[in-house]
């Protein structure tokens, strides 16, 4: 790979991206690919940490991998890879975990919500998953990870792990640092603007799916939470409008006060049907390159199995040095 910094990222296969998935981390992946070497990823051992039907699991796995090209990764320019397909990160996941405290993952939000959400499913896997996490980031090395704002505190983890295992064994782990786009970088709900917009929403029309049709998705910004005043601004107190202007800006480039002076003295009905008509063009090239590629299987097959090759020769000569230092046996 060309002297560049590397990104890392992994996406969960639980069903089609949220826009929020969307403009919050993955439309940015394309981009990266001439400035950085990218590592991209599809993580279904982190998706059983809830139960999974597995052909559902499978045919969600597919459904992303062909989503990310969709989205513009290119598996010519990256590494584009299925997760349970490379076994290096299973196996660093160990050696980590060995460095990482009880109290540690006690701390993580996302362990806490997730054991809420699923109470009859309490699994060791949902408590350890960050530590296989900080494995996926570190098995190559990362220099960046692209994040959302609510996966901030795992990779504050993989450091603190990484900069454990440095000071026992001296350095070698490189600290991961975030990456986070400055627009965008959350889109909320369109019923509860408080909450971030998530595919586990038992309201359907609080999430935009990227595979939604446009009338689909005109139909649900229709029914977008906002509030009693009619005036189209970003302030405080305006949850709704504010996401709604910030979905407006991230697909159109426009800047709040630009959104402002567009709608000065036009109602919130035409706001949020400009607002589904330009995400929904926005998203339409997307949906007809994933219509395309996801029809090709063999395609599809040639490219997660050359971008799994690919990923376990650069992962396994970390890993091999990893074994090494911590006292493990050379078995060659």
């Amino acid at each position: 790979m060309e002297n560049k910094k590397l990104i890392f990222s992994g996406i969960q296969p639980t069903g089609t991206f949220t826009l929020g998935n969307y403009i919050g981390a993955i439309r940015n992946w394309g981009p990266l690919q001439d400035e950085y070497n990218c590592i991209y990823c599809v993580v279904d051992m982190h998706a059983i940490t809830v139960k999974q039907g597995p052909v559902k699991l499978r045919q969600s796995t597919m459904n992303s991998y062909a989503l990310l090209m969709a989205c513009g990764i290119d598996p010519e320019k990256s590494i584009l890879f299925i997760q349970s397909h490379v076994k290096t990160h299973a196996e660093l996941s160990w050696v980590l975990g060995c460095n990482t405290q009880f109290g540690e993952l006690s701390r993580m939000t996302q362990f806490k919500d997730k054991s809420q959400r699923h109470p009859d499913d309490i699994n060791s896997g949902l408590f350890t998953y960050p530590v296989l996490m900080a494995a996926d980031i570190l098995a190559y090395n990362a220099d960046l990870v692209p994040v959302g704002v609510d996966q901030k505190q795992h990779l504050e983890l993989a450091r603190n792990i990484a900069q454990r295992f440095n000071q026992r064994y001296g350095d070698f782990f490189t600290l991961p640092e975030p990456y986070i786009p400055k627009v965008g970088a959350k889109v909320m709900s369109l019923q509860d603007p408080t909450k971030k917009m998530s595919k586990s929403d038992d309201n359907p029309n609080a999430v935009i799916l990227i595979l939604d049709d446009k009338d689909t998705i005109i139909r649900k910004f229709k029914r977008a939470v906002t509030d009693s005043e009619a005036e189209i601004c970003y302030r405080e107190g305006k949850d709704g409008i504010n996401n709604l202007m910030t979905i407006y800006s991230s697909v159109t480039g426009k800047d709040f006060a630009a959104i402002e002076s567009e709608f000065a003295g036009k109602g919130y009905g035409d706001f949020k049907l400009a607002v589904g008509e330009a995400v929904a063009d926005h998203l339409e090239p997307v949906r007809t390159e994933f219509a395309r590629i996801s029809q090709d299987k063999a395609f599809l097959k040639k490219c997660y199995t050359e971008g799994a090759e690919k990923a376990l020769r650069y992962s396994q000569r970390i890993v091999s040095k990893v074994y090494r230092k911590v006292g493990f046996v050379d078995k060659t």
